[in-house]
């Protein structure tokens, strides 16, 4: 498995975590990784990028309706929503294998528990903190629901399928190297943590 520098971030709905990652990229000068796994990963899959966009919503917004939709119609006896894992799953790879990048979400934290230069961070905040920043950014859908049950809703379904692929907690510490309150740093000093970190101890 590669030695290279490898970062992944999971983070609560409304944290800023996709931000802290592409700062802590840019800060570090690497690449960084988001939803352009989806693309990437329906390219060498043989799928539609819509449909993979499609399952990837789902997956990630209602992954129990999505194991239900989609639980039958997959091929070798899995469903879509395992195989667009799969395939993510194996894009991740190959981007750690290429070099050093920020990954965020998408369980790479544990598709890349083997890796030997990886740091594992989780954004975390108070729902107050949340909910001010999803009312002030953006960046976050929250059409149709109060910012609190947008929240909590997004905090649910992130962690139920991290749990169902990993076999591990969603968020608890140990899973982690650092866990950092960003609703009470902010992005930016949140970035220098992390990066103080990395610095302190990459190979």
């Amino acid at each position: 498995m590669t030695d290279n520098l490898i970062i992944t971030i999971g983070r609560q709905y409304g944290t800023g975590g996709r931000e802290i990652g592409r700062k802590l990229a840019g800060k570090l000068g690497i690449k960084f990784l988001d939803r352009e796994l989806i693309a990437r990963a329906a390219k060498k899959s043989g799928f539609s990028e819509e449909l993979f966009d499609q399952l990837d919503k789902r997956a990630t917004n209602s992954f129990l309706y999505s194991l239900t939709m989609f639980g039958s119609t997959g091929l070798n006896g899995m469903s879509l929503t395992d195989q667009l894992y799969l395939a993510q799953a194996k894009v991740i790879r190959e981007a750690a294998e290429a070099g050093p990048c920020v990954i965020v979400g998408r369980c790479a934290d544990h598709v890349l528990r083997e890796c030997p230069n990886k740091f594992d961070f989780f954004i975390h905040g108070s729902i107050e903190d949340r909910v001010r920043r999803i009312q002030t950014c953006g960046d976050y859908e929250i059409t149709g629901k109060t910012p609190q049950a947008a929240l909590e809703k997004m905090d649910k379904q992130r962690s139920t399928y991290y749990n169902y692929y990993t076999g591990k907690a969603w968020g608890k510490c140990d899973h982690y190297d650092l866990c950092v309150n960003a609703g009470r740093l902010g992005v930016d000093k949140s970035v220098q943590i992390l990066l103080e970190y990395v610095e302190a101890l990459k190979k």
